[in-house]
């Protein structure tokens, strides 16, 4: 009996004719932001948790040059814990290359909005990730049927935090639930 072919899921990449995979940090700015799901999704990825305070001296986040996606809820309490999630991983000169901001559904608070105003410059992209129902009713989001867009938009993720890794023309930053 054969084994049966491997699957992939939305956003998994494959080694490379070199052999090498490319991996990204998935870190969350608070508890509760989604990043387990991101990092699920965006396979071979390390979820690093969430952002910690360190000791002085020690670096919040140590990404060994992988790139750094940090995750973020759309709400002003969350925007507030982003700002500080960013100078704790760049004080000690790491990048963020992707900042994603994970939507409930609702509009984003004026608030919110200003605050990641004032970190867009700081980040290599923002991504905002729309509310996505199929994941809220999965167990497991590797099983989870994304609409097109929602696999897009894990494709763009992918794009901005490794140039070269995907297509270009299918990179979008921000989309709209299905």
């Amino acid at each position: 009996m054969q084994p049966a072919p491997a699957r992939t899921r939305p956003g998994l990449v494959l080694p490379g004719p070199d052999g090498a995979v490319r991996e990204i940090v998935v870190v969350g700015a608070h508890g509760g932001a989604g990043t387990t799901t991101l990092a699920v999704l965006l396979q071979p990825a390390w979820d690093m948790g969430t952002v910690r305070r360190t000791a002085r001296g020690c670096p919040a986040v140590q990404s060994r040059g992988r790139p750094i996606a940090l995750v973020t809820r759309n709400t002003a309490a969350a925007a507030a814990r982003a700002i500080s999630a960013v100078n704790a991983i760049t004080w000690q000169g790491e990048r963020i290359v992707v900042l994603a901001i994970v939507g409930d559904g609702l509009p984003e608070p004026p608030a919110a909005a200003y605050r990641f105003a004032l970190l867009a410059a700081r980040v290599g992209a923002v991504v905002r990730v729309p509310f996505i129902a199929s994941l809220r009713a999965a167990d497991d989001p590797a099983q989870a049927v994304l609409p097109g867009r929602a696999r897009r938009l894990i494709a763009g993720i992918r794009a901005e935090a490794l140039p070269g890794a995907a297509d270009p023309a299918s990179m979008t930053t921000t989309v709209g639930a299905d």
